[in-house]
């Protein structure tokens, strides 16, 4: 018979009664073998009456010990130990990967073909020669950068940050500004690394519907409701979907937004290979905007380089959480991105890379068609393909070889979908792909714009 924990000495162990400190309380019993895995956890209710905290305190202790595997199982068969080891990581993300050794075509990342990226060589050279090299000065970012950057921003921010790259700047946003427990406006369906970022600092995230200009004003203006603590979306060519949110779009949602004091922060990932010109909401809510651009997937991934925009007093909170580790990016990258950024032959490199990815797309897209598969052209590195099941498409590419990304990796509601990356695309399997696509989704799959 299974051993249920017993709830007047587990009461006793818990000095915090908050989600945070019954979580850490027990978790610490757990590692340390004080409660053993396959034991019982009391019920919920009666431990929160225990402890004289809501039912919902200790459910969201206990979801966030769920999502390290530590705990498992819910309603009437209770809450059980399954697990001793509590290590915070990026669940979706390392999800990303796992699809055994038979693949040949690999499509589940959206990764920049390296053949397209500028040559860095120069520039690194160029960098070299920076006055401030090896200082350990902790500036925001480089006076070299800042000055190239400011005349290609959306609008005239107060305060710059560099970083190491797009999901670090995302990350020091969510690590300083997101208490657990606070709610998160999110798109759905979203970056995967977004989501698992907001699990681990234990944020109650609120899904925010999208259609193919962007999110719905009017699901945004419900969940402001809720009093959330940040909007998060991505306003030119969305990681998971490929659309970015039209003129129209952006009115509507500056019109809701205008409505609460919520913070807005803008995830600008794919950067300069999007086809849509860059602009942000902080040209009317300069207060409480915070944009980030990534420079990854343009001009190099391991130059590992994003700027952030806020105001002053947020890049001073962001910076001071950042001086527990690195302190500050690498003068050397952010120097070499400005050089790249103000060389002529560059952009060109990077308007050419734009074009040879819009045409792998059309590629994909009239395969895709010729088997009945009709989608409609958007931006980026992939394409998003509604499927009528994630699991039966992803075992039907997997036993021809091809991985892709299923839609459960980025989103929170129910639309099944894959997406699949064209950057690196071959003609000479462009034929043997679209007949699997093809087959995945279902022949009757029609042109859709629900996502």
């Amino acid at each position: 018979m299974t051993q249920t924990v017993d709830i007047d000495w587990l009461s006793e162990q818990i000095s915090d009664a908050s989600v945070k400190g019954i979580a850490l309380a027990a978790s610490t019993l757990i590692r340390e073998g004080k409660i053993a895995v396959g034991m019982q956890m009391p019920a919920v209710r009666e431990l929160a009456e225990k402890l004289g905290v809501s039912p919902a305190t200790v459910s969201a202790a206990w979801g966030q010990l769920k999502k390290h595997k530590v705990l498992a199982g819910k309603g009437r068969s209770g809450v059980w130990v399954s697990g001793n080891t509590v290590m915070p990581r990026p669940i979706r993300f390392e999800k990303i990967g796992n699809y055994g050794d038979n693949i040949r075509a690999d499509l589940s990342m959206a990764s920049p073909d390296a053949a397209l990226l500028p040559d860095l060589q120069p520039a690194l050279l160029a960098a070299l020669q920076s006055p401030h090299l090896n200082s350990y000065v902790r500036e925001a970012i480089s006076p070299v950068l800042l000055s190239a950057i400011k005349p290609r921003w959306p609008y005239a921010a107060e305060a710059f940050l560099a970083t190491d790259g797009g999901f670090d700047a995302m990350n020091l946003v969510v690590q300083t500004l997101v208490s657990p427990g606070d709610r998160v406006v999110i798109e759905d369906p979203t970056a995967t690394r977004l989501l698992d970022m907001l699990d681990n600092v234990g944020a109650e995230i609120l899904p925010l519907a999208c259609d193919d200009e962007g999110p719905l004003p009017e699901m945004l203006a419900a969940l402001l409701q809720k009093s959330p603590v940040m909007v998060i979306y991505q306003p030119r060519t969305h990681s998971a979907t490929g659309s970015s949110v039209s003129r129209a779009r952006q009115a509507a949602l500056a019109q809701t937004l205008a409505q609460s004091a919520t913070l807005i922060v803008e995830d600008d990932g794919l950067g300069d290979l999007s086809a849509t010109p860059a602009w942000s909401l902080g040209t009317i809510f300069p207060d409480r905007t915070l944009h980030v651009r990534s420079f990854s997937k343009a001009y190099g991934p391991d130059l590992r380089l994003a700027v952030l925009s806020a105001t002053a007093e947020m890049v001073r909170r962001i910076q001071a959480w950042r001086n527990f580790g690195v302190s500050w990016t690498s003068r050397i990258l952010q120097d070499s991105v400005a050089w790249l950024l103000q060389d002529a032959a560059t952009q060109e490199t990077i308007a050419a890379a734009r074009a040879i990815y819009r045409q792998r797309r059309e590629q994909m897209l009239a395969a895709l068609a010729a088997h009945g598969l009709r989608l409609p052209m958007r931006d980026g590195l992939s394409i998003c393909i509604p499927v009528a099941s994630e699991q039966y498409a992803m075992i039907t590419l997997a036993a021809r070889g091809i991985a892709v990304l299923p839609g459960e990796r980025c989103r929170l509601g129910p639309t099944q979908f894959i997406r699949v990356s064209i950057a690196c695309l071959q003609e000479r399997q462009l034929e043997m792909l679209a007949s699997a696509l093809a087959i995945a989704a279902g022949r009757e799959a029609r042109l859709s714009s629900d996502l």
